[in-house]
């Protein structure tokens, strides 16, 4: 048994062809320990979404393996990669993807109700709290702004506790404190329940809440920094050590 929620090795991904051809990830390789929670930072450009979306089996590298609990994801089909990431593996997506016709609380149970689970309702209303939309629970997308949708899109990821939430910019759209109470709840994520946690971020002070920071140039991991902080973190962005 291997103690990596999520294993790649010598992962590649290219995009387009001849001239365009882009090499957005490098032979990659990286763990991400279970119960932990890691921050890829780099910039624009630099790999971070292709690796997340390797890692979530929501894109399939050119060569290589990903491993989701032991279990070699490039191999899988459709289906199969569906169920896993229905049932293992949370997202939190920039573009939010809640349904318009359904309201937050439904958005929220969606995952749920689809895989035939009966949600909790007291998680489901307390997720919705802490998120900071209590009492818009009725309210359907186009009646919330931005940092709302993706609030509701955070408390779905969680709402089923996965083994592995992946998370691009979740505090991106938020203001302070939100975002800060957002951060509070990945943590609580590793800490409470043994859930593994990847973020990217271009925010210092949220990546400074995780275990590690991968740094990516190029489509390359080419920094690592163990319990990282906002100083440390800002240092390296700037080119320092």
């Amino acid at each position: 048994m291997t103690d990596h929620a999520v294993l790649l090795e010598e992962v590649t991904r290219t995009y387009g062809n001849g001239a365009t051809e882009v090499a957005a990830l490098r032979q990659v390789s990286v763990g991400f320990a279970r119960g932990s929670f890691t921050a890829v930072m780099g910039p624009s450009g630099s790999g971070k979404s292709s690796l997340l979306q390797c890692a979530a089996g929501l894109d399939r590298p050119d060569s290589g393996a990903v491993r989701v609990a032991g279990q070699d994801i490039t191999r899988l089909g459709e289906k199969q990669l569906a169920v896993l990431r229905r049932d293992r593996v949370g997202v939190v997506f920039q573009a939010f993807n809640l349904v318009p016709s359904l309201t937050a609380w439904q958005n929220v149970v969606l995952p749920s109700r689809l895989a035939r689970r009966r949600p909790d309702p007291a998680r489901v209303r307390e997720l919705l709290r802490r998120v900071g939309l209590e009492g818009r629970e009725g309210h359907r997308p186009a009646q919330l702004s931005g940092g709302q949708q993706q609030r509701v899109a955070i408390a779905r990821a969680l709402l089923g506790r996965p083994e592995v939430l992946f998370a691009d910019e979740p505090t991106g759209a938020l203001d302070r404190a939100t975002g800060h109470e957002v951060l509070r709840l990945l943590r609580e994520a590793v800490d409470g329940f043994g859930q593994t946690v990847v973020m990217v971020t271009h925010d210092p002070e949220a990546a400074a809440r995780a275990d590690r920071a991968l740094f990516l140039t190029d489509g390359r991991i080419v920094d690592v920094l163990e319990r990282p902080t906002a100083e440390r973190i800002g240092a390296r962005l700037g080119g320092g050590r």
